[in-house]
């Protein structure tokens, strides 16, 4: 038996095209949603995704913008920067790039987005509105995107048995609250977990999102289950014998893994997400489409 490869592409590709003549009914309507990002200080990773997000939202006809703001900005200044653009009506979403610099509280800043305008879903308020199932809410991308490549298979979700590994408030947490208001049984594992072998040999879906390259092995699953990997890992190549692949510059060569042993666990599971190509590109999608509800709520504000 080996699973059946979830296509992150194909699924965002089939999320996008409906948003692209959604965004240009809004134009139409004189609701142009406009994209502020606000970075603070330099991260060459933070480049790159802001370079992505840039280019993904004016695709779509998207205006995305950046502040950067001095490495040594206060968390007051930050504070106050953040509420100009709550009270900007030209702004309909905001980002908070992270990592930020040691010494502002990242959770802190995060409260301070309006929730209308939070279209990374990251704000408290969205999370309860999450808590509570109301549907007219904005969802952490990354949580709604591992969903969405369930979804995508087609099949029934309701009495499924689920083992979520990893807690965090951004993906593991709302993932299960997802799958709950999907009928599924959501279980989540964290490092006080005694035997995680245990929770995820029972799962029909299994998501890994905890940060640990290839955690989960093959043997730790349930024959014919989904899995979903939103682990993103750097870890170093190694070759046949076990030495490490150096690259022209001689420093060790890097390869991104998941969470999960793919190589191991596609013998086992029935559908799985690879690493890269899939939670990652259906996460950007839905960015976009939270991006276009905020600009829907900006109208109301």
């Amino acid at each position: 038996m080996s699973a059946r490869i979830i296509d992150g592409e194909f699924v965002a590709e089939k999320i996008r095209e409906p948003l692209i003549e959604e965004i240009s009914m809004l134009r139409k309507k004189g609701i142009f949603p406009r994209v502020k990002a606000v970075q603070v200080g330099e991260n060459a990773a933070s480049h790159l995704y802001i370079q992505n997000q840039k280019k993904q939202c004016e695709a779509m006809g998207i205006t995305y913008t950046v502040d950067e703001l001095a490495a040594d900005t206060g968390e007051d200044a930050l504070v106050e920067h953040i509420k100009k653009l709550n009270n900007d009506p030209h702004v309909t979403g905001i980002i908070l790039q992270i990592p930020m610099p040691d010494g502002l509280d990242v959770k802190k800043v995060l409260r301070v987005i309006a929730p209308h305008k939070d279209v990374e879903g990251v704000n408290p308020a969205n999370i309860g509105e999450l808590v509570y199932g109301n549907k007219k809410r904005i969802v952490p991308c990354t949580a709604m995107a591992a969903v969405e490549l369930i979804k995508s298979i087609g099949v029934e979700i309701r009495g499924k048995e689920a083992t979520i590994v990893g807690r965090s408030a951004m993906v593991g947490k709302p993932v299960s609250l997802l799958l709950l208001d999907l009928s599924a049984t959501p279980t989540i594992c964290h490092s006080g977990t005694k035997d995680l072998s245990v929770q995820t040999k029972k799962a029909d879906i299994l998501v890994a999102a905890v940060g640990k390259a290839e955690l989960i092995k093959g043997d730790m699953i349930k024959p014919g289950a989904i899995v979903i990997d939103v682990g993103i890992n750097h870890v170093k190549e190694f070759d046949v014998q076990g030495n490490s692949v150096m690259s022209k510059n001689d420093k060790p060569k890097m390869k991104i893994t998941g969470d999960v042993e793919f190589k191991t666990a596609k013998e086992v599971a029935s559908y799985i997400t690879p690493v890269p190509g899939g939670v990652e590109p259906v996460t950007m999608v839905i960015l976009l489409r939270n991006t276009v509800e905020a600009s829907k709520m900006s109208v109301s504000y």
